[in-house]
């Protein structure tokens, strides 16, 4: 049935010029707003507790931008599917790719800190078209093999390679000697509350991924953010910003902390552009947080300060 659906209606269908694939967004965002009102319940809370202090129909408003955006998505991650390298070069441009380039000649690990804002699938595969040496993409599995295999195939044709939570440790390290750039979307709800960076996020508790800061002390890489800015209709700009040169000096929490206000910001600018159909804030805030905080602290400056 997957392979039914990919190869005789969804890749046919991204074969078509982005232009032609746009008229269907209206319709999508009928679908997914209206409709079936795709996670509307999720969207709604997320932006309740995100910004209350707007008026019910001022965050409706939100929520309708939010689909409006995702309707976009859905094409261009369809098209995305069938780009062409120059094709995809014309519709998301680098405005500073040198500073990661720069890095790695210098012998440096690059942690490119990014997050589900813009079109994140975009970003992932066109980072092959300027980036081409030891380039890497962690990814979460999905449930379907097949759409899996598919995306994987997809993300990694202009030269980037996906690896996963259960084996990227093993990938870098038998990369000693040749510095690489790893991309990591670091905004998602983490698995465990009581191994998350908790701290206030959009006006909330939040539990916050702290693989970012543990990997770029552990390879003593070199953070850098990723920011996605939607310049027109299928159009985007990436921009680079080095964190810091020097991870290891920094306070425990300083990265993790740095990261989500500039995510936070940039939230402010567009919240259209944001994933609020995620459900972010499914983790309870554990008790004993402070307590908690402490002893995450101790082992972190004992392993790596």
């Amino acid at each position: 049935m997957h392979k039914l659906l990919y190869y005789g209606f969804v890749y046919p269908i991204s074969l078509l010029p982005l232009s032609v694939l746009y008229l269907l967004r209206p319709g999508l965002f009928f679908l997914l707003y209206h409709a079936l009102g795709y996670r509307k319940k999720v969207v709604l809370e997320n932006l309740r507790k995100s910004f209350p202090e707007l008026h019910e129909r001022e965050r409706l408003q939100k929520a309708k931008a939010f689909y409006w955006h995702l309707s976009a998505l859905l094409v261009e991650a369809i098209k995305n599917l069938s780009f062409s390298g120059s094709a995809l070069r014309q519709r998301i441009h680098y405005s500073n790719a040198s500073l990661v380039l720069d890095l790695q000649q210098q012998g440096h690990n690059v942690l490119l800190v990014g997050g589900h804002y813009g079109n994140w699938e975009w970003l992932i595969t066109s980072l092959g078209l300027h980036f081409t040496k030891n380039l890497y993409g962690l990814g979460m599995p999905l449930t379907s093999s097949f759409w899996q295999q598919k995306l994987t195939e997809r993300r990694e044709r202009f030269g980037l390679k996906v690896i996963h939570s259960h084996n990227y440790r093993e990938v870098l390290r038998s990369q000693e000697n040749q510095p690489f750039v790893l991309l990591m979307l670091a905004d998602q709800s983490p698995g465990d509350s009581k191994k998350s960076y908790w701290m206030e996020f959009l006006q909330q508790p939040t539990a916050v991924a702290f693989g970012t800061e543990l990997l770029a002390n552990e390879m003593n890489a070199i953070p850098v953010v990723v920011s996605l800015n939607k310049v027109g209709k299928g159009a985007y700009e990436v921009h680079f910003e080095k964190l810091t040169d020097t991870p290891k000096m920094l306070k425990f929490g300083t990265l993790t902390e740095d990261f989500t206000r500039r995510l936070e910001s940039k939230i402010h600018e567009d919240s259209s552009l944001w994933l609020w159909s995620h459900k972010r804030w499914k983790r309870e805030v554990p008790e004993g947080l402070e307590s908690l905080r402490n002893a995450q602290e101790q082992r972190f400056n004992q392993k790596y300060r």
